[in-house]
């Protein structure tokens, strides 16, 4: 997809200057192919050059920043097909839909649900990105009234729905500072919504018939100078938002420019079950934003799991932070508990702890995120980690006493853990579901 080495070193000035931080050009475009480098590290490169070469290295698909503020997120800049070749990059941004002919109170409602559409996964907040407002009362004045409701009562981004040009500018003229993003451009009247689009450098959908419609609407779209931009093939059947979103992954990492862009798909359904499905199926196939009418809870819920799922980096393991954890409000004869900072092994132990109803405090160690066995194992849950994190962390000032509890299956460590931490080290279950017979037979206050 990108140029080799070789190609990179062509067009630079082969000084071997050094400044750029390497020891010839040879090695700095090698670092470049790589991805270690910025072609700015070189004060020499022409203009001709860095053209071509900041061609060549553009991700696949665009990056697309979407909204301002804490709630502002960003979609695109994906590099492969399949997940397991590396990674995807930024998880399908998911919008919630309201529509100009609701009520104010309805509306009102409806975002006020949106906004409590918060998840704690694995220790982790996720939640829903965007609110879509529709105007699918075709009234200009009604669509801005709207439009600047929702703004007034979230703090997400918003994603402005009409094909009138006069209805969008209306509804930009209340909330184009906070980059909304406009849907959408056509063939009949993508240059009224680029000049929008250009005055309040708002990402911009662009909507095809078809994928041919598409490109050449989108060719058209960047004649006008602009590249701001989201694509919609126009497909709603299922089966065809799949083999549009896949062909349009496919020619981007092909680097046909025209479909080089993250894509929106609409998974709107009279049925909440089926809407989920439907929004489930885009995100595993490369939808960079989802839009579904449904704000229950029981709907997104298992949306943004199955998102959580697909965007983990499967070369990093989910982590919690390495802190203390307290469990059921711990006092000075709490018992402190030593893990690792795989969350799995983390909420394990907290979970076990939790129902045996026994306060505690909880001491992941980093270990890059993996389990107990595999940290021993790799060096790097060992008594140098785990003393140096309870002196870090303090623990032992909050307690009365001088012990911590270990995972029984390294209860090979205790002799010198206790050795470098000066405290006494408890062996305890190899397994956290013996946590509530342990305490029960081995904890002394």
């Amino acid at each position: 997809m990108g140029l080799t080495g070789l190609e990179i070193f062509k067009q630079l000035p082969k000084k071997n200057c050094k400044e750029c931080g390497q020891p010839t050009c040879l090695a700095f475009a090698m670092q470049l192919a790589a991805g270690k480098a910025a072609l700015d590290a070189c004060p020499y490169v022409s203009d001709a050059a860095r053209e071509v070469l900041d061609s060549a290295s553009a991700p696949p698909v665009a990056l697309v920043k979407i909204g301002v503020g804490e709630k502002a997120f960003e979609i695109g800049n994906e590099t492969v097909m399949f997940r397991h070749d590396k990674r995807f990059e930024h998880p399908t941004g998911i919008a919630i839909q309201v529509s100009d002919k609701m009520s104010a109170d309805e509306v009102k409602a409806k975002v006020d649900k949106v906004n409590k559409l918060v998840f704690d996964r694995v220790g982790q907040i996720h939640e829903v990105n965007m609110v879509a407002v529709a105007n699918d009362s075709g009234d200009a004045v009604k669509f801005a009234d709207t439009v600047k409701l929702v703004q007034d009562n979230t703090a997400y981004p918003l994603l402005l729905i009409s094909g009138d040009a006069a209805a969008m500018e209306k509804a930009l003229e209340v909330a184009g500072a906070n980059k909304p993003v406009v849907y959408a451009a056509t063939a009949d009247n993508y240059e009224a919504m680029v000049g929008l689009a250009k005055k309040y450098e708002a990402p911009l959908v662009v909507k095809g018939t078809d994928l041919n419609s598409l490109a050449e609407t989108v060719e058209k779209v960047v004649g006008l100078g602009y590249k701001n931009l989201i694509l919609d093939s126009g497909a709603r059947e299922l089966s065809k938002v799949i083999a549009d979103q896949t062909q349009i992954r496919r020619q981007a990492l092909k680097l046909f420019r025209p479909l080089g862009y993250p894509t929106i798909a609409f998974a709107n359904n009279d049925d909440p079950i089926m809407e989920s499905l439907y929004a489930s199926t885009f995100v595993a196939k490369y939808a960079g934003i989802v839009v579904v009418n449904s704000a229950e809870p029981e709907h997104i819920l298992p949306v943004i799991t199955l998102r959580l799922n697909i965007y983990t980096d499967p070369q990093k393991p989910i982590a919690v932070e390495t802190k203390i954890y307290e469990i059921l409000e711990p006092g000075p004869d709490a018992p402190v508990l030593i893990t690792t900072n795989f969350s799995l092994s983390y909420f394990n132990v907290a979970g076990d702890t939790e129902a045996s109803r026994m306060p505690a405090y909880i001491i992941p160690v980093d270990t890059d995120g993996i389990s107990v066995l595999t940290a021993w194992a790799a060096g790097k849950f060992s008594p140098e980690t785990i003393a140096a994190t309870i002196k870090k962390l303090g623990i032992m000032d909050k307690v009365n006493h001088n012990k911590i509890i270990i995972p029984g299956g390294v209860a090979v460590l205790s002799g010198q853990t206790a050795e470098l931490s000066g405290c006494e080290v408890l062996v305890g279950p190899r397994d956290s579901a013996g946590l509530n017979t342990f305490f029960k037979q081995q904890w002394n206050q």
